[in-house]
């Protein structure tokens, strides 16, 4: 049958909550919210996962506005969470539920709203499933009977009317929704043959810059994906400005242009969106990588100074990174593996290992990926523990989704390797690490990840 839609607004993967429990959002969704939208009847539909990320955008506001039906996770105190939920109040009087995790501190403006509450353990795991996804139906049929406002616009304001929101409109939303859903999977197939598939999509689009944005977005990380750097810059000049603009889509064409050897035009990007939008892991962790680079050239053109100055310059941008937030490990081991390199060898990294070694811990506990076995790969080689080392490695290698993901580690041990030989510090057990991450790299992706 065809249900009427209902928006799920909530974060993806695990995150920490107010008081720093990680949580597995995508089993709240799974088993908890989708389940219960199903038992009301209704059709659940969740933001594309580029969408959560700071890109705000016509197919975002076209949910929020023209689903029949929500449910708002507040759970992360997320600020493009509760903005969306505000736009979604301004024109939706009565059909929009607030849950959350037990204990979670909401900000003050939206404390009385009348949230569901949804139980999760000491280890971030959804408990009493039953109950509350009992709960959440009767909140959903009490949405429908259209029989009190839940937006405090409307309660509020005396007379105030909603938009009239046709119901041709909300039928085309409904194709295109599901035309996108479409695309995204030709998008994947494509992928997974070769980069001129990928290039007979985005043809199949036609004027990029009025397409789905989640879609072009999902286009542009597909060429990332098969490593079409000279495609994925192109791709950003035919965007629509908005999207062209935003923070994500700036941070991935510093990364291309990177790759193409144009590293001081991905250095002024970089250093433009940290002076405009603030400091963020992922965009120093980009710049760190872009003195990496030009380090690695200076060292086979034996310009030892400039080698050093770079080498420097990678390390202050990778640590800057670690800083701003000291769960996103990516950065730390970036810092101190360059730390490592050093001659004499940075002393700081005996500091930061630790903490970066917690970090990565955290999230293997709850939903990890390639990179978080990555990550402890490397702290293991940097520790000189082969058992340790062997068993990430293992991790690593079936949980690889693209292929450059194992070479950009592969490289990573080489470099540990190659320096701690000049030392006298042989560890021929890390070779083989280091072949095996090439192989699997060479071997491509079929059938492992997702």
């Amino acid at each position: 049958m065809n249900f009427p839609l209902c928006f799920v607004l909530m974060p993806f993967g695990t995150k920490s909550d107010s008081n720093g429990l990680i949580i597995d959002f995508d089993a709240v969704y799974q088993q908890l919210i989708a389940p219960a939208i199903r038992d009301a009847n209704l059709e659940p539909l969740r933001a594309d996962e580029e969408m959560s990320g700071g890109i705000i955008h016509k197919p975002m506001f076209e949910r929020l506005v023209l689903c029949e039906y929500a449910v708002a996770d507040l759970t992360t105190a997320n600020a493009n969470v509760f903005y969306e939920l505000g736009v979604r109040h301004a024109v939706r009087p009565w059909s929009t539920v607030l849950v959350f995790a037990a204990g979670t501190r909401l900000p003050f403006d939206v404390a009385p709203l009348r949230g569901l509450p949804y139980s999760v353990d000491a280890a971030g795991k959804l408990t009493e499933v039953e109950r509350v996804r009992t709960a959440l139906v009767a909140r959903l049929n009490v949405a429908k009977q259209q029989a009190d406002h839940d937006s405090p616009l409307f309660q509020l304001l005396d007379g105030l009317q909603p938009p009239d929101i046709a119901r041709l409109k909300t039928d085309s939303f409904r194709d295109r929704v599901e035309l996108s859903l479409q695309l995204k999977e030709r998008l994947a197939s494509a992928r997974r043959r070769d980069v001129e598939a990928v290039r007979g999509f985005e043809r199949s689009l036609g004027d990029i810059s009025q397409s789905e944005s989640a879609v072009v977005v999902d286009l542009f990380l597909s060429y990332r994906a098969v490593k079409a750097w000279a495609d994925m810059v192109a791709l950003v000049g035919k965007m629509s400005k908005p999207l062209a603009a935003t923070v994500m889509v700036q941070e991935q064409l510093a990364l291309a242009l990177n790759r193409q050897r144009e590293g001081e035009r991905a250095e002024q990007i970089l250093l433009d969106l940290i002076r405009r939008r603030g400091p963020s892991s992922e965009t120093y962790g980009i710049l760190g990588r872009v003195y990496k680079d030009r380090w690695d050239a200076a060292v086979k053109s034996n310009q030892s100074a400039l080698a050093r100055g770079m080498l420097d310059k990678a390390i202050a941008a990778y640590l800057a990174g670690f800083e701003v937030d000291w769960r996103d490990a990516y950065p730390g081991i970036n810092a101190v593996t360059l730390m490592e390199l050093r001659d004499p060898p940075d002393p700081r990294r005996l500091d930061i290992i630790p903490v970066v070694r917690y970090a990565v811990c955290r999230r293997i506990a709850g939903q990890p990926d390639y990179w978080d076995y990555a990550t402890l790969l490397e702290l293991e080689v940097l520790a000189n523990r082969e058992d340790s080392a062997m068993s990430a490695l293992a991790d690593a290698l079936a949980s690889v989704r693209e292929t450059w993901e194992p070479e950009t580690t592969a490289n990573n041990i080489r470099l540990i390797r190659t320096v701690r030989a000049g030392r006298s510090e042989l560890q021929p057990w890390v070779s083989n690490i280091e072949g095996a991450l090439f192989s699997r790299a060479a071997a491509g992706t079929a059938g492992v990840g997702s």
